[in-house]
């Protein structure tokens, strides 16, 4: 299909693109490397009156070592999260994450932020920013403010950003080289997850799954598991307790929860957990 007409209005600041979004509000949609964007809008699932173009900002495009975080813009690509030796020194299970989305002409095109802001419950980096700790820093017109990873995704394509405001950076906190795993299962390469764990051990330990509800997702029971003593299997166990996962074209509910369970266990092997 062919999308719905829109204007557009390249933002050549952050500042600029806030004023263009508090000027239209909920008619304009923010497009960066448009793999998100672009398939709602020929579908006609979205409707923009304006796109704001903020692909241009380079000033959004960083990966930064800032004390116990690291800081990312909102404009890295996946494949500067992917290339990045900060990311691979502190917090390589984001780089990992990265090396799996969709395939060499996405991760040089597509962004971590669009990637977040989208919210979908299939894509990599939000579980994994979710597994880390992690949180988004919001800019509107008012300023700045920061929201938990635990607080930004409310349901399904749905965040906490508010009318007016664009996510500018990311935080997750430095977990070093170990203790951290992201297993993907998926028919090609360049798909979508079936299913995926994120699992970040450490002294909380935090477990993400992908595609097992509305929305990014702890596993909480596999964290009161591993809380508790548990080893890896005993705490695979629990990795469907309190999801919703859906049955579609490519598996059950069932054959993703069984999956879950696998995928949970490998994860948790391989960050370090004892079997």
């Amino acid at each position: 299909m062919i999308p719905l007409a829109f204007e557009y209005a390249p933002a050549h600041s952050v500042e600029e693109a806030v004023a263009l979004l508090a000027e239209h509000g909920e008619d304009a949609k923010l497009l960066a490397g448009g793999h998100s964007l672009l398939p709602l809008l020929k579908l006609r699932l979205a409707a923009p009156s304006v796109l704001v173009d903020v692909g241009r900002l380079d000033e959004l495009r960083y990966v930064r070592d800032e004390g116990d975080e690291l800081a990312i813009g909102a404009l890295a690509r996946h494949h500067d999260l992917e290339a990045s030796p900060v990311v691979a020194e502190h917090a390589p299970v984001l780089g990992a994450a990265a090396s799996l989305v969709g395939d060499p002409q996405v991760r040089n095109r597509g962004t971590i932020g669009g990637s977040l802001v989208h919210g979908d419950a299939a894509s990599d980096l939000p579980a994994v920013v979710l597994a880390l700790g992690g949180s988004l820093v919001l800019q509107g017109s008012d300023g700045r403010r920061r929201a938990p990873a635990d607080e930004f995704f409310v349901g399904f394509l749905e965040t906490a950003v508010e009318s007016g405001e664009m996510l500018v950076e990311v935080r997750v906190p430095k977990t070093g080289a170990t203790g951290a795993h992201y297993e993907k299962h998926n028919r090609r390469s360049q798909d979508y997850a079936i299913v995926a764990v994120a699992a970040v051990l450490g002294a909380e330990p935090r477990v993400t799954l992908v595609n097992m509800g509305p929305t990014p997702m702890r596993a909480r029971g596999v964290e009161d598991a591993l809380r508790a003593g548990a080893g890896a299997a005993a705490a695979a166990a629990e990795a469907a307790s309190g999801t919703e996962p859906l049955s579609d074209q490519h598996a059950s509910a069932e054959d993703r929860a069984e999956l879950a369970r696998v995928l949970v266990e490998r994860a948790l092997v391989a960050a370090g957990a004892p079997a």
